[in-house]
């Protein structure tokens, strides 16, 4: 199969990029590599001999004359709670209107399907677990208002133009190429420097957990499946107090926190919770690495930096 992938110098998108050239498909990323984070990092990311492209989606349209994508896998976008609310007006350039452009290349060209990656936190502060079929979802950032507004956007291409689409929620994904501000990789830049960890509550608030080699068996099942219009949950279908990721940090990098309290902040929902039976049921989705061995492993990567 024809792939494109966006985003594909990003965490998710390396890590996708290998797996999906090693089962035979013809892939090509792009990425800007933007300055959200050290540009750097992303191009060391990129696996050797990987056909990655760099621009935005205004300059992906050779790609499409080139390539001619059965399906695009759509990682780009603009992440981060906090940073949306500094700057919602580039979250939502980035992460709705680039969409919208990208579905118009792809309509243009003939490209009849997509696995939009979309995330847990359009579900707000809904009851847990949190079901892919719950109603009046009202997200608690700009980030997590822009992901729904993508997600609505899909179905509206799905309805008018009969675009085959897949919509996956991503659960706090971790592991090896993190980005530097998600909050282990963060954690873990503090711990080893000897600065306090600050910390948003009490150390009580949950989140499942995902680590990134599951979160990659759960899209490449979405590619190979070809449903007509899906959403699923990508969770490791587990929580973990934030106390708790501090202590299995602290374990594997051998220092003790300064924990510096904040009250909490307004944009965290207490509690993320995957209901993953569909994408059992669909996809054949069994997350396998649970918060501590994955934890291992990112430090492992980490200590290598």
């Amino acid at each position: 199969m024809r792939i494109l992938v966006t985003g594909a110098a990003g965490f998710i998108g390396s890590h996708l990029l290998a797996r999906l050239a090693s089962g035979g498909h013809r892939v090509v990323g792009v990425d800007d590599f933007n300055d959200a984070y050290e540009p750097a990092l992303k191009r060391r990311n990129v696996p050797a001999g990987a056909d990655v492209r760099e621009g935005d989606f205004a300059a992906a349209e050779p790609i499409f004359q080139e390539l001619r994508p059965e399906l695009v896998v759509h990682l780009a976008a603009r992440a981060g709670v906090r940073a949306s609310i500094r700057d919602p007006v580039l979250y939502e350039r980035i992460n709705v209107s680039g969409t919208i452009a990208l579905m118009e290349l792809m309509r243009r060209h003939g490209a009849g399907r997509l696995v939009f990656a979309s995330s847990s936190s359009v579900y707000g502060n809904a009851p847990v677990p949190f079901r892919e079929d719950a109603e009046g979802l009202e997200p608690l950032s700009p980030y997590a208002a822009t992901k729904l507004a993508g997600e609505h956007y899909v179905r509206l291409y799905h309805k008018l133009w009969g675009l085959r689409a897949t919509i996956l929620r991503f659960f706090t994904v971790f592991g090896p190429r993190q980005r530097p501000d998600m909050a282990m990789h963060a954690f873990a830049r503090l711990l080893r420097a000897g600065r306090p960890l600050p910390l948003f509550g009490d150390g009580s608030s949950e989140r499942d957990y995902t680590y990134i080699d599951d979160i990659v068996d759960g899209i490449v099942a979405a590619v190979e499946r070809d449903d007509a219009l899906e959403v699923y949950n990508l969770g490791g279908h587990r929580t973990t107090p934030l106390s708790e990721v501090v202590a299995i940090l602290e374990k594997h990098l051998g220092v003790r926190a300064a924990i510096e309290r904040h009250p909490d902040h307004p944009a965290d929902p207490p509690r993320t919770f995957a209901d993953i039976s569909k994408a059992r049921r669909n996809l054949g989705f069994e997350p396998k690495v649970g918060v501590e061995e994955g934890l291992r492993r990112f430090v492992q990567w980490f200590s290598e930096l």
